[in-house]
């Protein structure tokens, strides 16, 4: 892991979430490392949309498993979306908004930064 990560700005990867507990580690944040193949980069702030989407393609995010302390998402939530994923959601027109702030820069290697900029939360 990677404690000085980048965001898509260059400065400092800013935390996402610690409720729910975010990151491939469980830090908060949206670092990455070689354990982390699914490139959880993207700090997105879940739909409904986009759950039913991740749903569809075979990954229950709104479903709780307490085995892993994970207690399923909701809309509003934020969490760290591999950056495939989140790129299939934008192809497929349900792509979440994202914390640009909070979202690793090495997303920049899978999205185009204009992608990311359409779905950035102005919030």
């Amino acid at each position: 892991m990677d404690k000085s990560a980048k965001n898509v700005f260059g400065q400092p990867l800013k935390e996402c979430s610690k409720n729910p507990l975010t990151g491939f580690y469980r830090d908060g944040c949206c670092h990455t490392g070689p354990q982390d193949s699914g490139r959880h980069l993207v700090c997105a702030i879940m739909t409904d949309e986009f759950l039913d989407f991740s749903m569809e393609m075979g990954n229950p995010l709104k479903t709780p498993m307490p085995q892993y302390n994970f207690p399923g998402l909701k809309a509003g939530d934020k969490w760290c979306l591999c950056a495939l994923r989140w790129k299939e959601a934008y192809n497929a027109g349900v792509a979440p908004k994202i914390d640009l702030e909070a979202t690793n820069e090495k997303v920049l290697d899978f999205v185009k930064m204009d992608q990311l900029l359409e779905h950035a939360n102005t919030k």
